[in-house]
């Protein structure tokens, strides 16, 4: 039986700029497996972003085609998205409610009964120390107080993977630390984690597997160990820059 949890086919994205089409995406082909941490790393403008949104049905790809356990996202995108949590770049959260209410009202949007929803919501309020927070408003919580009720909001409904997108850019290295552990701790039960970031450090701690895009192309596929040994490197810094200065070379 195949560990894969998703499949993308061929997936392009092509948008309409001021100067003619634009090629965010272009044949993009990968398998996700199940309890992996997949992460997705790149340049500005490599299609990361792109990439995840459309994984987060937030736009549909010009082309190809994403399969969730063997059948295409298209054909159930109510069922898919029952089974995916989200966590954006940027903050949208609902500031006219509390912590709290930001959570259960995640609950409820995900079908979960209203006990359900608030025994889930304690849980994740505990699990993320934000239980001192839950009645604030949102716009009186830190950035990395705001960024762990975004990830717990994610994970309301119990997904079976979720997308971090840059979870913790901006965010001081002790926060940051922090948030490494509770993704780890996602994995290590079982969920599976679909990873876009900038910091190489964090994708070399936290990634089992790393897919390196460039120019809306899959550039590698590759275990952090294989990239090390292959590239007689220590550090997924170096090899991002050599690979970066070979790729430019080859233009």
């Amino acid at each position: 039986m195949s560990n894969s949890l998703l499949t993308l086919q061929k997936v392009c994205k092509t948008y309409n700029g001021k100067q003619g089409p634009v090629k965010a995406l272009q044949g993009v082909s990968f398998d996700i497996e199940r309890g992996e941490v997949f992460g997705l790393l790149g340049v500005n403008g490599a299609g990361k972003t792109t990439l995840s949104s459309i994984l987060a049905t937030l736009h549909p790809p010009t082309d190809g085609d994403i399969l969730f356990n063997g059948t295409s996202i298209y054909k159930d995108l109510w069922n898919y998205r029952l089974a995916l949590g989200f966590c954006p770049q940027q903050a949208n959260l609902d500031p006219y409610l509390t912590v709290e209410q930001n959570l259960v009202f995640a609950g409820r949007y995900f079908l979960l009964s209203k006990k359900e929803a608030q025994e889930r919501a304690d849980e994740l309020l505990q699990k993320y120390s934000l239980e001192r927070y839950r009645g604030f408003m949102i716009d009186q919580l830190s950035g990395g107080t705001r960024q762990r009720v975004l990830i717990a909001r994610a994970l309301m409904h119990n997904p079976q993977v979720v997308i971090l997108d840059e979870p913790t850019v901006g965010l001081d290295p002790d926060i940051r630390r922090q948030l490494w552990d509770h993704i780890k701790s996602l994995r290590d039960g079982g969920m599976t984690v679909i990873l876009t970031t900038h910091y190489l450090d964090e994708a070399e701690v936290l990634s089992d597997r790393i897919c390196l895009l460039r120019e809306g192309k899959v550039q590698l596929i590759k275990t952090v160990k294989e990239l090390k040994d292959e590239n007689e490197q220590d550090s997924l810094e170096n090899i991002f820059i050599r690979l970066s200065r070979q790729a430019q070379e080859h233009e």
